[in-house]
């Protein structure tokens, strides 16, 4: 009874609006284009059919609350498998060793990757993820080189950054923070890379990968060497830092030896040393969690100014030299970007 009352009362208010024209300016033309939108529109549907309409609307309502459980329930993790010879197999385990975002996983964890890894082959002037698009995978170098490269938001002009080689990863971000393409990587010839979609690289690397990201992208930008670079380089270096340990009384660094690596301190204590004219020993600085040094080695390989020992069990993080260029290039070029720091690093 209460759906045949509400049906009347909406065929009831239909007819209500009938307009009655009034003579003049612009009430008379919505008028008019109002009256041009009736004769165009379809037939008004009976009484009956209205009460029938508003039934089944309220009998779909029902049946949809019932079932928005169970459509909204998350399914059970399945990767894909994708069927590979062993030498596709080893030739992937080979690239995942090389490629920092895969340094954490254990073995059956590796062996989920694998499987659901396709190749997949490129020419010369592929364009293999363009900045703007939406991404579903993240591809692994196994053959040939790409070339990077991201337009500017100030001049809307494409800068290239990097060379990516065999071991290299790219295309993370867009999975990670579920955001568009941030580069644009472009194939410099035949080249064949191993993609791994979404959905594997969700449960099985993402946790880790962004959880490590956001802990040192913190710790990087502190500090004023690497204060040029932007958000998605700092995100590319996160990913390359390696955790080391030493426990107390040992030496990360010594004074006099050559240098290629910095340290960021995770927890624990570290002092400095500088030897005297009388051959003993000097302490020069204490260091804490959060603190960092050694950074002077991803500009130039020069002797350490100073020994560093471990005051209590100690947890870093470090950073070569090597993978710092293999990522983003040489430092100086980074930090040409602010001339007056350049000059500055440059003159040490």
């Amino acid at each position: 009874k209460w759906l045949q009352e509400k049906g009347e009362q909406t065929f009831q208010g239909i007819n209500a609006r009938s307009p009655t024209k009034k003579k003049g300016g612009a009430d008379e033309e919505n008028l008019s284009e109002q009256s041009d939108e009736e004769e165009a529109a379809p037939d008004l549907p009976a009484k009956t059919d209205l009460v029938r309409q508003h039934m089944q609307k309220y009998a779909r309502t029902s049946v949809s609350a019932e079932a928005y459980g169970m459509y909204n329930q998350k399914a059970a993790f399945k990767p894909r498998v994708i069927a590979k010879n062993e030498d596709q197999k080893l030739r992937i385990l080979n690239r995942l060793s090389q490629a920092f975002m895969f340094s954490a996983l254990d073995d059956n964890e590796k062996e989920i990757i694998i499987l659901a890894m396709e190749e997949k082959k490129f020419r010369q002037g592929d364009k293999v993820i363009v900045q703007g698009d939406d991404g579903d995978d993240l591809y692994v170098v196994d053959s040939g080189t790409l070339s990077c490269f991201r337009k500017s938001k100030k001049d809307d002009q494409e800068n290239f950054l990097k060379t990516y080689t065999a071991g290299d990863a790219f295309g993370e971000l867009a999975l990670l923070y579920n955001a568009p393409r941030a580069a644009t990587i472009i194939a410099d010839g035949d080249c064949t890379l191993f993609a791994l979609d979404r959905q594997t690289f969700n449960h099985i690397v993402k946790d880790a990968a962004a959880k490590k990201r956001e802990k040192y992208e913190h710790f990087l930008s502190r500090v004023e060497l690497l204060d040029t670079v932007d958000p998605y380089e700092r995100s590319k270096i996160a990913d390359a830092l390696k955790p080391m340990k030493f426990r107390a009384g040992e030496y990360v660094v010594k004074e006099g030896e050559n240098g290629d690596t910095f340290f960021f301190i995770e927890d624990g204590e570290a002092y400095a040393t500088k030897k005297r004219p009388d051959n003993t020993q000097e302490t020069v600085y204490n260091y804490k969690v959060g603190d960092y040094f050694g950074e002077l080695a991803l500009l130039k390989n020069t002797p350490r100014a100073a020994s560093i020992r471990a005051k209590t069990d100690l947890s870093v993080v470090a950073l070569d030299r090597f993978s710092f260029k293999r990522l983003l290039g040489p430092l100086d070029e980074i930090l040409k970007r602010n001339f007056a720091r350049y000059e500055k690093y440059s003159q040490i």
